[in-house]
């Protein structure tokens, strides 16, 4: 991923949706040629030089301070994700020296979590959003239509975000399809703010954009966000609207790998959902034992 471009095209989106009198400034009624802050204005609010900031826009300069990023991430009114992803934009040198992805396989012990969740819906992801296991529950709430055993083969294992925008099952799992979209594509652009050389992930995003113009107008507003936990409603074929929380959950190595939980509020209509949804789905195949003489 090109992160001098990236850097700019995430300072000048964060500028457009600022005005003048959001942050002080008075503007006297003049007309303005681009919408939001304009350079000289952010870069007074961040107690830096014009020339400076124009540098750092342009992806001329690579060696911004952590004081110049957080004055800028102070004009320009950056959420706590919004931080990090611009510090992984302006020192793509730092994103690069985190450590290499591992292969991707799940550790036998988040098997045997997924496992012992049991009718708690769970998807382990690596940091691409390809399914590399999920439970019988997790497998019936997002994809009962594919293979349960696809994740187990590399070549057409799922990827949430491909199937989120490229899947006509899956478009109709999410009856607030927009607020889902969004959310999906902000996750992956701080991902790939974190992983700038991954060219796995750059060819997820390359063909999203090429196949879905949904996807790529969303990309260009830039939005960045961890996603790591909320509240999602869902329109499932079998046992019709639910709404559940998840929870995204980092491995504690170093892989870039995450299990996604989702649960119900007790006594709820979703939490009845969900168990109508576990005592119809089929049985899992059992591996038979060979025949003793």
């Amino acid at each position: 991923m090109d992160t001098t471009a990236e850097l700019g095209n995430f300072l000048r989106t964060r500028r457009a949706r600022l005005q003048p009198e959001d942050v002080g400034l008075v503007s006297y009624g003049a007309r303005r040629r681009v919408p939001g802050l304009r350079r000289e204005e952010l870069a007074q609010l961040a107690g830096v030089s014009v020339a400076y900031y124009t540098r750092l826009e342009q992806g001329q300069s690579h060696n911004a301070s952590d004081g110049v990023l957080d004055a800028l991430a102070r004009a320009l009114r950056l959420s706590p994700d919004e931080r990090a992803h611009l510090r992984d934009l302006a020192r793509p040198a730092r994103a690069r020296r985190r450590p290499a992805v591992r292969p991707d396989k799940a550790r036998p012990g988040t098997l045997q979590l997924l496992a012992a969740l049991g009718e708690v819906p769970a998807v382990a992801l690596d940091r691409r959003f390809e399914v590399l296991a999920w439970n019988p529950a997790g497998h019936a709430l997002l994809a009962g239509h594919l293979d349960f055993d696809s994740p187990g083969r590399p070549l057409d294992r799922p990827n949430t975000q491909r199937l989120l925008f490229l899947d006509p099952h899956t478009r109709e799992l999410y009856p607030d399809r927009e607020a889902e979209t969004r959310r999906a594509v902000a996750a992956l652009r701080m991902a790939a703010g974190q992983h700038p050389d991954d060219q796995q992930l750059a060819g997820l995003i390359g063909e999203l954009s090429m196949k879905s113009a949904e996807f790529s107008a969303l990309w260009t507003r830039h939005a960045v966000s961890n996603c790591s936990f909320g509240v999602k409603s869902f329109h499932h074929p079998l046992v019709g609207a639910m709404e559940l929380d998840f929870e995204m959950l980092q491995t504690p190595d170093a892989s870039g790998q995450s299990l996604l939980m989702f649960t119900a509020r007790a006594g709820s209509p979703s939490e009845a959902a969900l168990r109508l949804l576990a005592a119809q789905r089929l049985p899992e195949p059992r591996v038979l034992e060979p025949e003793r003489p």
